[in-house]
């Protein structure tokens, strides 16, 4: 059973998760294309930040940050032993229902040329392509969703 909740994204779990995500858009992206948000800014109280774990394991995490009429999808990451598993699936109601709760409209995010299978994931929930949102700039490597909530 996957456990997804709240959690403080400096915990040695979460961190090693969001170092890992890093070093991934690191390489696959250049450092302009790059938005990742560090551990305090993911603690900032305009963040809901989860970890999904199965068992005493964190596997992934994620996060949604609220923004002036939207909630902005940030940090979705499964380890890669464990991806293919629904952990993401997971992650990604719970911060649709967050977002929710809390009475926003729309749920966008950013995400990466040839991050396949994370497009694939948000189109299975529903994500369509949308233009470049918030301050963004609309470089070649990004592709931006939006979902009515």
């Amino acid at each position: 059973m996957i456990a997804v909740e709240p959690a403080d994204p400096r915990s040695p779990a979460a961190a090693a998760l969001l170092e890992a995500s890093h070093a991934l858009m690191a390489r696959l992206f250049p450092a302009e294309a790059n938005y990742a948000l560090n551990g305090d800014a993911l603690c900032g109280p305009d963040v809901h930040f989860v970890t999904a774990r199965r068992g005493l394991a964190v596997l992934g995490c994620g996060a949604v940050a609220m923004r002036t009429g939207y909630g902005e999808l940030k940090s979705i990451y499964v380890e890669e032993a464990s991806r293919g598993q629904g952990i993401a699936d997971a992650i990604l109601r719970a911060l649709e229902d967050h977002a929710r709760a809390a009475g926003l409209p729309v749920l966008r995010l950013e995400t990466g040329t040839g991050l396949d299978a994370a497009f694939k994931l948000y189109t299975r929930h529903g994500f369509r392509p949308c233009c470049a949102f918030g301050d963004y700039p609309d470089h070649t490597s990004s592709i931006f969703m939006e979902k009515p909530l």
